[in-house]
């Protein structure tokens, strides 16, 4: 019998029901999660312990040179953390413009990692267990190994193919020179051994310890310009959040630099259009929601940027309602438009949700943004590093142009609704520049045509790619691409294989009785469970 990352054949999930749950990508990170859960720990506790896991367990999205962000509500009051860290102080402008650009891959494109931090952080503010107790699970299965699932097999495999040459990545990912089949056993002993000191030093370690040192030693042996200064005067931002209202509800996400305010501008726009009127699979409901989102993907591309260089075009300027109204205007209800972006003044993984029977709810994200991100893993630690820097721009008159110690403009954003002071549902939907717009289909099916969340993530999606070409699932109703097609959109259908290309999506939604109903992503790994 062969493991199958996918397959030919319709399948259906019921949505979970429980008063506790977790909702990850992957089953054996889920399960650690409702460990700690189920021994006495929180959400924020079942959060980080899956967090954890996932470093080991789905190495192609996200480990410990991942960046985080998070949205914890505390029963009271919604949090907002930005653990995502800045460039070195060494890059500059120049320093770029002689390599010709900002690599993509490789010890160039690595900024500060800021996911352990983040661990510790909402860990200390939050948590019930020791903060050590939450790497058990992750300890275990990187000492002992652990079965490796179809998806992140798959990806493995292909990810492999380009980085094999990184520095580092073959003696930590290639066992006798290739990735693992599904269902083989990887073992990763260094990276057991780094989780004990990380734990052990509730991450001082990782800044300004040991390992840091080995990241530094490494980095300069490939003239990189990271160092261990860089690492220690790295600080996670509790944030807060940012909101726009639709009808009854509120959708909040992390403020810049992060793509979350692209979510906020689609849902502002679209409160302007007749959508309400729409069925959930009407062509017309689908023509709308793209239009907004191009308008919006376009001012995200070109304004948002770390908050602290946003200075001629704010966030409260993107988020204005009289804004958003002019901006729908431009939407033709008969065609599909190549917008612009536009003037708001005158003159960017892996994705968990957790929740607990006292009301504290998660939203979660790491990422490495690209598979695997650098490619580059520092020796004998099981440590490999994102590749954040990658979203930099050259162009000098951009508030995103690359600088030292910025942040770069981020894709990854977890996304958190409430119904007036109460919690509604915590989600994200994993996938660079998919992610944005998952959350507004998520958002829609759920909220304005009421499908469960099961239901939500299961519904054929799209995904806008520039000017007027729209990816679509295969799956999607023929009948719903001709339409589209004729209303101009450039219409492409990704097969099966493509499919990781339309995200990870995990939902809890909060029903009135305090029972939480949990959906998960049904393309890739995915898993929901609780207690």
């Amino acid at each position: 019998m062969k493991i199958l990352n996918n397959h030919h054949y319709p399948s259906r999930r019921s949505p979970v029901v429980a008063k506790n749950m977790v909702a990850a990508s992957q089953p054996l990170a889920v399960q650690a999660g409702l460990k700690m859960l189920s021994e006495g720990g929180n959400a924020v506790d079942a959060a980080v312990a899956t967090a954890i896991t996932l470093t080991l367990v789905e190495p192609t999205g996200c480990g410990l040179g991942s960046d985080a962000f998070a949205i914890v509500w505390d029963g009271t009051r919604l949090h907002g953390l930005n653990a995502s860290g800045p460039a070195p102080a060494k890059w500059s402008y120049d320093r770029f413009a002689k390599l010709g650009g900002i690599p993509f891959r490789g010890w160039e494109s690595v900024t500060v990692p800021g996911a352990v931090a983040g661990w510790a952080e909402v860990s200390t503010k939050f948590g019930k267990l020791p903060f050590e107790k939450l790497f058990e699970v992750a300890i275990k299965y990187a000492h002992d190994g652990f079965p490796v699932s179809p998806v992140i097999s798959h990806l493995w495999a292909r990810g492999a193919a380009e980085l094999k040459d990184q520095p580092g990545f073959a003696s930590n990912f290639l066992r006798q020179g290739k990735a693992p089949n599904p269902g083989e056993i990887y073992q990763n002993t260094n990276l057991a051994k780094t989780y004990e000191q990380i734990a052990e030093t509730k991450g001082r370690a990782f800044y300004d310890g040991q390992l840091a040192e080995r990241i530094e030693d490494f980095a300069r042996k490939h003239d990189a310009a990271l160092r261990v200064s860089d690492l220690s005067s790295f600080k996670p931002d509790w944030c807060g959040t940012l909101n726009n209202d639709f009808d009854d509800f509120k959708l909040h996400e992390i403020p810049p630099n992060g793509q979350g305010i692209a979510a906020l501008i689609a849902l502002g726009i679209l409160k302007h259009t007749p959508i309400r009127d729409l069925g959930a699979d009407d062509p017309m409901a689908l023509h709308f929601q793209i239009e907004a989102m191009k308008l919006a993907l376009r001012d995200a591309e070109h304004y948002v940027a770390d908050v602290e260089y946003m200075t001629h075009v704010t966030p409260k300027d993107l988020l204005s309602d009289g804004y958003h109204l002019e901006r729908a205007k431009l939407i033709d209800p008969k065609k599909a438009t190549n917008f612009k972006s536009g003037a708001p003044k005158v003159g960017g993984t892996v994705y968990l949700s957790t929740a607990d029977a006292s009301g504290m709810m998660v939203s979660f994200i790491q990422s490495n943004y690209a598979g695997f991100g650098s490619g580059v893993c520092v020796p004998e630690t099981g440590i490999h590093l994102q590749n954040r820097g990658a979203g930099f721009s050259m162009d000098p008159k951009s508030p995103n142009v690359v600088g030292p110690s910025k942040k770069p403009f981020h894709t990854i954003i977890p996304a958190f609704l409430m119904k007036g002071n109460n919690p509604l549902m915590s989600f994200g939907v994993m996938g660079g520049p998919m992610q944005a717009q998952g959350h507004l289909q998520m958002v829609l099916r759920t909220q304005l045509w009421g499908q469960d969340p099961q239901m939500a993530i299961d519904a054929p999606r799209w995904r806008v790619t520039q000017d007027l070409e729209v990816a679509c699932e295969a799956s999607m109703d023929p009948a719903i691409v001709e339409s589209l097609k004729e209303m101009g959109h450039q219409i492409s259908l990704e097969s099966p294989d493509n499919a990781f290309g339309f995200g990870g999506a995990q939902l809890i939604l909060r029903m009135d009785n305090g029972t939480y109903i949990g959906g998960s992503e049904s393309r890739k790994d995915g898993y929901v469970g609780g207690f």
